[in-house]
């Protein structure tokens, strides 16, 4: 249906080496990334941070798109992903779950619908049908 595309480049190697990622979006646009921007406090972005966007997001659209087919279409919502890289033991690295906090604000709508419509848009996201990582999700509704 659709493809997206990114490009990574990495010049230098392990700890010393810089990178670069763009969209071809041109939303990035070489934004600089390294072991200092993904360990550290180094001005930059890193895969789990970029993987944190792209699944809050995901699952904050899709979750509108869930409400609207229910019939509401007024309301706000803000969602913060988690992304946890950990190491895997064998000198890598995994991310191992991704935590979803959403804050809600949908008139009119119940607890349980809510719930219930949270909890199909996470399970559905396409962002966390690629992830393999725990996906946890916790909301507050206004």
């Amino acid at each position: 249906m659709t493809t997206r595309t990114a490009t990574a480049r990495y010049e230098g190697f392990g700890k010393e080496g810089k990178g670069q990622i763009s969209s071809a979006s041109g939303v990035l646009d070489a934004t600089p990334y390294s072991f200092n921007t993904r360990f550290g406090d180094e001005k930059g972005t890193n895969p789990e941070e970029l993987v944190a966007a792209a699944h809050a997001g995901c699952f904050t659209m899709a979750l509108s798109f869930a409400l609207a087919r229910a019939g509401f279409n007024e309301g706000s919502l803000e969602t913060t992903a988690a992304v946890k890289l950990d190491s895997d033991g064998e000198g890598g690295f995994s991310i191992t779950r991704s935590d979803l906090t959403l804050k809600a604000n949908v008139p009119g709508i119940s607890e349980e619908q809510f719930e219930a419509l949270a909890k199909g848009a996470e399970a559905n996201c396409p962002v966390s049908k690629l992830l393999k990582a725990e996906i946890t999700l916790t909301f507050e509704l206004a």
